[in-house]
């Protein structure tokens, strides 16, 4: 595969069952090397477009290319080189988190060495155990440690940090970047709006079975959606926000109008998370009033 072609190349990607369409002519590249971070509400149509990426279930119509093949088509050789983070997973339980990864290891050409793969996850104290006798965060590592220890060029991770307490998140937000410094390409879903922003170089928005935006963390949403918003209370506990582009300006203003620094003052930068929940709304309006101009 040249290096040039992307890692995933998708062109009027469609998935209906019956009268229900659930992907809806999908166009999108995500070039090798990148972290890309598909977006979405429950039955918004990513899982079952990374189902098709991962040759698990078939389109209806449109193209496909992972790796430069059809996934509808890819056999062993092809699937040794995709890396599969699910959301849950149903491991060995009476076999050790050792044992475990060593057996999968020797399912794979050039797997990584075993004891490095369960010290990036954060295992090394429980190599020995039973995967029974592991908490579901330690189950969920083994559930990663299993997705990389292939040395995939191209890794899915669906809501891989679930069960994960916050030092092991930030911990696992390493173990993603230390992949993706050594060229792999990933595929991520996540209900963590900020491990999003964190870990991606670009985002894409699904809603109704359609990207309804795909771009930079810094840059989806557009210039708007990016205005900083004051907010504070005025002297009868009235709550006012205001949008504007020159807050440090609004505020001086509004503290000389107000004779003093209003209460509960503060100057909020619209998150990733913001970003994303009011396109959510916007498609949501959008398709209501279609719906109703429809009827």
């Amino acid at each position: 595969m040249s290096t040039n072609e992307p890692a995933i190349r998708l062109r009027g990607l469609r998935k209906a069952y019956g009268h229900l369409v659930a992907v809806d002519g999908i166009d999108l590249d995500v070039p090798r090397g990148e972290t890309f971070a598909l977006l979405g509400p429950n039955g918004a149509g990513k899982s079952t477009t990374i189902e098709i990426l991962e040759g698990y279930r078939d389109r209806t119509s449109g193209e496909a290319q992972v790796l430069g093949v059809d996934p509808g088509h890819g056999g062993l050789a092809w699937k040794a080189r995709l890396g599969i983070v699910l959301q849950s997973s149903a491991e060995a339980a009476q076999m050790s988190v050792r044992e475990q990864l060593a057996h999968f290891a020797g399912l794979y050409p050039n797997p990584r060495d075993v004891d490095d793969v369960i010290a990036a996850v954060g295992l090394r104290e429980k190599a020995k155990t039973r995967i029974s006798k592991l908490s579901g965060g330690q189950r969920r590592r083994v559930d990663v440690a299993l997705g990389i220890i292939g040395r995939p060029e191209l890794l899915f991770l669906d809501e891989p940090t679930t069960g994960f307490d916050p030092e092991a998140r930030r911990e696992f937000w390493g173990l993603v970047r230390q992949l993706k410094g050594e060229g792999t390409t990933i595929l991520l879903t996540t209900h963590y709006l900020d491990e999003a922003a964190q870990l991606s170089d670009r985002v894409g928005v699904i809603a109704g079975g359609r990207l309804i935006e795909v771009g930079p963390v810094g840059v989806i949403g557009g210039a708007a959606a990016r205005i900083p918003i004051v907010r504070w209370r005025d002297r009868t506990g009235g709550l006012h926000e205001q949008r504007t582009a020159e807050p440090a300006a609004f505020v001086a203003s509004l503290a000389a109008e107000t004779g003093g620094e209003p209460p509960e003052l503060e100057v909020i930068r619209p998150s990733l998370e913001d970003i994303y929940l009011d396109l959510i709304a916007e498609h949501a309006g959008a398709t209501t009033a279609s719906e109703e101009q429809a009827a």
